[in-house]
């Protein structure tokens, strides 16, 4: 009989399903409110990035032994300190990479449906080329973007005969778009807060986009919000915020597409993050897995058939209208900015984690598929590798 006691966030899904194959005793709690008494009689922490694991967190957390973050960036996680102490740490990295090239595919077809604009032909920075931008890249290339990407310690790593990497300068000063994907460091060769300032948005031409589902803290909020004031930049796609989670209601009246960090909230991005979270958890512990993520993930096939569009529209308007069906991101859009529309930081705050927490099931565009006998032949990559949908 298993004696093990954990404790996990309440919104990592199926937390206590997994969990339970493995512990005697499986708690649930808000995570922007665990405290130190909640964490002190846990052997297992499982988190998310509301949840700041510091000393203090953990400081009579004396069974402590394995702490998990349901996330792929750990900058709330001092990892440092659970090494000190011989408490085994794992994350989800790419778990939720597929739901943010969803976003990042749904939000600039948005923009450039509402604009009557095309994306063939743009050219698209991508900054930062890990498991998400990496993923992106690759979409965008199929909807028929030129593609530059901008990663310094992979540089570095690589081969210059291997890559093809642009130094940021070089990348924004050529790009419509600008999307980015780096984790938030403070320090090292490389750190990325305000990686993106007043110097490299003017580095971008006139009218370029910017997209940021990275963290909030990699722009400049100051530089962004004038930079979308004079016009200078055209159009900005925020799920972060320089001020999150209390994101300054001009900023977000400014944002052309404004959601709450929301981009990898694909409901199969979160139990692929639990499933990552238990396997490195069973081999900390040299047991065998007996929750099964596939299980969850399983639905009846004709839950996902899509209806095609109107065969008279342009190429845009015509994969918007298809991504649509798949996710709502209007929707989202016009939640964040009724939540924030009124109220103190605190109470922003407040709305801001609601959203988060009661966010609704979207399912991975992967899931889904669109007769193939529909739309322009021209558009088939687009369909199958920019959006993501099988053709059946």
């Amino acid at each position: 009989m298993p004696t093990l006691r954990a404790l996990a966030d309440e919104n990592i899904p199926f937390a206590r399903e997994a969990l339970g194959t493995v512990a005697a005793e499986v708690r649930r709690a808000p995570g922007s409110a665990v405290a130190p008494a909640d964490v002190a009689g846990a052997d297992v922490l499982w988190v998310r990035s509301v949840t700041p694991v510091s000393p203090g967190l953990l400081k009579g957390a004396r069974r402590l032994r394995f702490v998990g973050s349901a996330t792929a960036g750990t900058d709330h996680v001092d990892r440092a300190f659970l090494r000190e102490q011989g408490i085994a740490f794992a994350h989800a990295p790419g778990s939720n990479a597929p739901s943010v090239a969803d976003y990042v595919v749904a939000a600039l077809l948005a923009v450039a449906a509402r604009r009557e604009e095309e994306l063939r032909g743009k050219t698209a920075a991508i900054v930062g080329c890990g498991a998400v931008g990496s993923r992106v890249a690759r979409r965008l290339g199929a909807l028929g973007l030129r593609v530059l990407r901008n990663d310094p310690p992979r540089a570095e790593r690589e081969a210059p005969a291997h890559h093809d990497f642009r130094p940021l300068a070089e990348a924004l000063a050529e790009a419509d778009v600008a999307t980015l994907h780096t984790p938030l460091t403070e320090s090292g060769p490389h750190p990325t807060r305000r990686l993106i300032g007043e110097d490299q948005l003017a580095a971008l031409p006139a009218g370029a986009w910017l997209v940021d589902t990275a963290r909030g803290g990699v722009v400049d909020g100051t530089a962004l919000a004038a930079a979308l004031e004079d016009g200078h930049l055209g159009a900005a796609v925020l799920d972060v915020w320089p001020a999150e989670p209390a994101p300054s209601p001009a900023l977000v009246r400014a944002a052309d597409v404004a959601t709450p960090h929301i981009a990898g909230y694909a409901f199969d991005g979160k139990v692929r993050g639990t499933a990552m979270l238990y396997r490195a958890l069973c081999d900390h512990l040299g047991v065998a897995p007996q929750w099964d993520a596939e299980d969850v993930l399983a639905a009846e096939d004709d839950a996902f058939q899509l209806d095609a569009p109107d065969a008279s529209l342009g190429e845009v308007a015509w994969l918007d209208a298809l991504a649509r069906q798949m996710y709502d991101l209007r929707a989202d859009d016009r939640r964040l900015r009724h939540a924030v529309a009124g109220g103190n930081a605190e109470e922003r705050a407040a709305a801001f984690a609601r959203l988060r927490r009661d966010y609704p099931r979207r399912r991975a565009f992967s899931r889904y598929r669109v007769a193939a006998s529909e739309g322009s032949p021209a558009w088939r990559e687009a369909v199958e590798e920019g959006l993501g949908v099988r053709l059946c």
